[in-house]
Formats: structure tokens, C-alpha cells, sequence
């Protein structure tokens, strides 16, 4: 069987078990020029908004202390 039908297997046994593919484009951290525009970014940052919106994250995260007790 070739490979694109073999995909396109998968891809329909994964929608009957109500599934859905995403497709994701990233920045390639492997790359210097990604690397340095990155840096360059969390350079700028200001710790204290930065501390602000880490506190919000935790606050609302589903990964709180219930979850520990499985």
C-alpha cells in the first residue's frame, strides 16, 4: 500500500475515534537566527509582568493539587 494511502488510513481511523489533525509551524530553535531573535525577545521582557502573568498561569492551571492525588 503507498504511503499516502496508508495516511490517509490513519488519518480516518483517527477521526472515527472523534479525533482531529492539527498541523503546527514553529520557529526552528536548531537555527542561530531563531536562537538570537528569541534571546533578543526574553531580553526585553520585564520580570515583574512577566512573574504577574506565571502567577495567573499557576492560578488557573487544571494540573493543581487534585491531580496529585491519582
Amino acid at each position: 500500500m503507498p504511503a499516502a494511502d496508508r495516511m490517509r488510513a490513519m488519518r480516518e481511523r483517527r477521526r472515527t475515534r472523534g479525533m482531529r489533525e492539527v498541523r503546527l509551524n514553529l520557529p526552528d530553535a536548531r537555527l542561530e537566527a531563531v536562537r538570537r531573535r528569541v534571546a533578543e525577545e526574553v531580553a526585553v521582557l520585564n520580570p515583574d509582568s512577566e512573574l504577574e502573568a506565571l502567577d495567573w498561569i499557576e492560578g488557573v492551571s487544571e494540573f493543581d493539587d487534585r491531580d496529585e492525588a491519582r
